[in-house]
């Protein structure tokens, strides 16, 4: 084996480190979409209205974007995700111990005073939320994010403000890159003639919320220019994050950006997790779940 002096050594480490040989691989799990039954997006979810759709659990095992879960009590959730003819659906059941803007006053962050101006310059993603992040053609040219619009996006839907109900009813708000002025557009068209519809609910008991989220294909669904996803092409892989961030008191979320308190991604690495290259897959599949056997 050959020796190196001590300083080519700290020349060698410079240079892995600054190519980003030690940079953490982002995880890309999969989901799978079956064709299902239209449900109501109502922020209720009644009886066998999901039972033809794939379930997954938990954010503990997610990327933490700042403080790791460690307890179901404080954030958990149950999603699920199945398609009809025309849309994409998911529902979320969220465990959370502190609803913020429900549970504690409206606080704002010190990086932005006006973060629940519906604009811009607002933070569409500070309070209880999910995001979702989808790339159509699931391919990249490097560590780009969602361009804002059919091919890739990324869309929030915050617990107490929305586009349509304003600031304290919550549902569905335009995502990044908000600020580019064609995304920004872009998002704000679909929400108003119901390309994508979402309901954010509070928990009649407390301790948690519920969102139901539809997305059509056309033209939220972009495979390539001007080809939007349908079943009768069967099997599509697309990229897909997930995100669920979780607000609580300040002090809470000391020494993490805006005092969030948790921010959990589905795919990813920790300050890379919206580059298109750490989505993970989800497959829609076109055809309905077939039974199990016993």
């Amino acid at each position: 084996m050959p020796k190196f002096s001590n300083k080519l050594l700290s020349h060698l480490l410079v240079a892995v480190v600054s190519t980003g040989a030690f940079a953490v691989e982002p995880i890309r799990p999969e989901l799978i979409s079956w064709r299902g039954q239209t449900p109501m997006i109502d922020g209720e979810l009644s009886l066998g209205e999901w039972s033809d759709a794939t379930e997954f659990r938990s954010v503990k095992n997610w990327v933490p974007e700042f403080s790791p879960v460690t307890d179901d009590n404080d954030l958990s959730l149950r999603g699920w995700v199945k398609h009809d003819d025309r849309f994409l659906y998911f529902a979320f059941d969220i465990t959370d111990d502190v609803l913020y803007g429900i549970d504690t006053s409206r606080w704002l962050p010190p990086e932005n005073p006006n973060a629940h101006e519906l604009t811009p310059k607002g933070f569409p993603w500070f309070g209880d939320e999910m995001e979702l992040l989808i790339n159509g053609p699931n391919n990249w040219l490097g560590n780009e994010s969602a361009e804002g619009n059919g091919s890739s996006w990324q869309m929030v839907c915050n617990l107490t403000k929305s586009r349509l109900g304003s600031v304290g009813l919550g549902g569905l708000l335009e995502g990044e890159p908000r600020s580019q002025a064609k995304a920004w557009a872009t998002y704000q068209r679909w929400i108003q003639m119901g390309a994508q519809l979402a309901t954010a609910r509070p928990k009649p008991t407390g301790k948690g919320y519920v969102i139901e989220w539809a997305v059509r294909f056309d033209p939220c669904l972009e495979l390539e220019a001007g080809k939007f996803y349908t079943p009768a092409q069967g099997e599509v892989k697309v990229g897909l994050n997930i995100a669920l961030g979780d607000l609580d008191e300040p002090e809470r979320g000391k020494g993490n950006f805006g005092h969030f308190h948790h921010e959990q991604w589905f795919a990813g690495a920790k300050n890379t997790r919206t580059q298109k290259n750490n989505f993970g897959t989800l497959r829609l599949m076109g055809t309905a779940k077939r039974p199990t056997k016993d």
